[in-house]
């Protein structure tokens, strides 16, 4: 039984950071990719950034320079570090895998196995 479990959502002002956290039980980080996303009330849930094995990074043009995807595999948890954060980032984050390579390279959610439960994220 695969588990996401997110930590680290809060409120923050503009300018601020946060770091999100992935604990995944039943299901090994350093395989296949790993990701973080986002949906806005109103919008479509849209891809922030993955990592792949080997530790291949990719991200969101609107979050690039600004965010961080990162992993460590002894605590089999991955990480976002959210740096000048927007008021535009404001969301519920949710954490992702997959054991294929597709949605490393494609941030598209319909190539997610696996979804954490969310946690929020407000910048104001």
């Amino acid at each position: 039984h695969v588990q996401l479990v997110e930590s680290g959502g809060g409120s923050v002002q503009a300018g601020g950071s946060l770091r999100l956290s992935c604990a995944a039980s039943g299901y090994t980080v350093s395989n296949g990719c790993m990701g973080w996303f986002r949906q806005a009330p109103g919008k479509e849930r849209e891809g922030v950034a993955t990592i792949y094995t080997r530790g291949r990074t990719s991200y969101a043009d609107s979050v690039k320079g600004r965010f961080t995807i990162s992993q460590d595999n002894a605590k089999n948890t991955f990480y976002l570090q959210m740096n000048s954060l927007k008021p535009e980032d404001t969301a519920m984050y949710y954490c992702a895998a997959s054991p294929g390579s597709a949605l490393c390279y494609t941030l598209a959610v319909k190539y997610v196995n696996y979804w954490g439960q969310g946690t929020q994220v407000t910048v104001s």
